[in-house]
């Protein structure tokens, strides 16, 4: 029990240390010790005293490791209160952590502009860290800089950080290329029911790679000199499977056609990425992908992911449950399109300055300024679409937006087995959803929104939909174990405190 005691304590200590930017070395000078010895407390390898914890949260000037941290986040929050002024929307999360894992494809440097500072990201860092990439924070920890090792030690892999993301799935594009044999834990991230790797494996196959799964380990094996003889087709124009293609293709020597493709916002920022690495790419937006290989990539890289659509949905959907005038700013309109046309012919108010590029120089932006409005149910049902249709995960937060509409909402989660289901907590806040089967919502309007305590569900989108109806709901709400919205979203609760929330981070003691 002591020993487990100072693991999570080290654990603790370790994610604070990397939050702040600071190395092992960094920190050990601020507390006047060595750097072996920071090791060995992360490691939970030496016994700490509270005074020794007292030193660290004051040098890391951090709550995370003070007495009482180490319970589960929760939120409390005052709702009934209108938002008001503007907020910017941060980069993407989807695209950071495909950034972070096509940096294996590099030798040289790669700096990330204005990462998203998440739970999810910092999981990868920790997987990253832990086979030997060099990783810190610059530019008053706003900027991510990423230098690889000659060789990586895929040994010493952090896998309880890996088994925390679903993300680790897209190692395997880049690890393809560096060894003929290794190792990754499954997959984690949100319990959005039973998901297979077979659409990976169909298309990474094509480029020599064979897995076969023993207690929670995939190993992997590279057949080398393997190369796909003609187009790759994806059984699955997902996201994430067509990255690893993607991730797959750049380094292999001659031209790959993927077909089926995603032309999805983090697929078009990884594509943009990969070209500043000198990989040519044809059909850039569609379908189908042309990939020039490079067999060899050196080079420093500066890019700047785009901002996140599904973010921004997030604030517009926080503005129209508040019955709030809200300027979400830096929105990515190209990947709107459809919802705003949902909603205008649904009512809402709202519009949209003249576009603007983002810093990647591709994407288009736009501020959008939403007014109360008096909102109507669709006529048709909502039901997401591949790029560019209405955006997958956008979806749960029409359940938030219908229910505050007059009358009823047909949304079909058809992709995800389980994320209908978690929509009806919304049922505890007063709400009137109706289960219709494990993909089907039925959504009553108008919603009387009334303040309640409860979990938090195990789904990122679900978990804020919840947390935009507590916001509407008049009187005291508690949301407890927000870790799931921490993996997708930085200082979401501060941020919208910002535009006239009142949400309270507390822990248990």
């Amino acid at each position: 029990m002591a020993d487990d005691y100072l693991v999570r304590i080290g654990k603790l200590i370790r994610d604070a240390r990397q939050h702040r930017g600071w190395t092992q070395s960094q920190l050990a000078d601020a507390l006047g010790t060595s750097q072996s010895a920071v090791n060995r407390i992360e490691r939970g390898n030496q016994n700490i005293s509270l005074e020794m914890i007292a030193r660290i949260g004051e040098a890391l000037d951090s709550e995370i490791v003070s007495l009482g941290y180490a319970g589960p986040m929760h939120l409390r929050v005052v709702g009934g209160r209108r938002l008001s002024g503007a907020i910017d929307v941060k980069t993407s999360k989807n695209a950071c952590v495909a950034l972070l894992c096509a940096s294996l494809l590099n030798k040289g440097r790669t700096v990330l502009r204005r990462v998203a500072r998440i739970e999810e990201v910092y999981r990868l860092l920790e997987v990253l860290n832990s086979i030997g990439v060099r990783t810190r924070w610059i530019n008053d920890g706003v900027d991510l800089e990423i230098v690889p090792p000659a060789r990586l030690d895929m040994d010493a892999m952090d896998a309880d950080a890996a088994r925390r993301t679903r993300s680790i799935i897209m190692f395997l594009g880049p690890l393809l290329h560096r060894m003929d044999r290794f190792r990754l834990p499954y997959a984690g991230g949100c319990d959005l029911g039973t998901r297979t790797i077979e659409p990976h494996m169909i298309a990474l196959r094509r480029f020599g790679l064979d897995i076969t799964a023993t207690e929670g380990i995939y190993h992997a094996q590279v057949e080398a000199g393997v190369s796909p003889g003609r187009p790759i087709v994806l059984t699955e124009r997902g996201d994430t499977v067509t990255e690893n293609a993607l991730l797959a293709a750049a380094r292999h020597d001659g031209v790959t056609v993927i077909r089926n493709a995603s032309s999805n916002y983090m697929v078009q920022d990884l594509c943009f990425f990969l070209e500043a690495l000198g990989v040519k790419l044809e059909g850039i937006g569609t379908t189908t992908l042309t990939v020039h290989g490079v067999p060899n990539i050196d080079v420093d890289v500066d890019y700047s992911p785009s901002e996140d659509p599904v973010e921004a949905m997030s604030l517009l959907a926080a503005a129209v449950v508040t019955e709030s005038e809200l300027t979400i700013r830096r929105v990515p309109i190209e990947f709107m399109e459809i919802e705003l046309a949902v909603l205008e012919e649904m009512g809402l108010d709202h519009d949209r300055s003249a576009e603007y590029c983002a810093d990647n120089g591709r994407t288009r932006l736009v501020d959008l300024t939403v007014r109360p409005s008096k909102l109507e149910a669709p006529i048709d049902k909502i039901h997401p679409m591949p790029f560019p249709g209405l955006n997958i995960d956008n979806v749960p937060f029409f359940a938030a937006i219908a229910a505050v509409a007059q009358g009823q909402t047909l949304i079909h989660d058809w992709v995800y087995d389980n994320r209908a289901i978690y929509l009806t907590d919304l049922n505890r806040l007063g709400g009137r959803l109706q289960l219709l089967d494990p993909h089907r919502v039925l959504v009553e309007g108008p919603t009387r929104w009334r303040a309640a305590e409860m979990m938090c569900p195990p789904a990122l989108r679900p978990a804020v939909v919840v947390l935009l109806a507590m916001m509407a709901a008049e009187g005291t709400s508690v949301l407890r174990n927000v870790y799931v919205i921490n993996r997708g979203y930085e200082e979401l609760a501060e941020r919208l405190n910002s535009v006239g929330a009142q949400i309270e981070i507390f822990r248990d003691i």
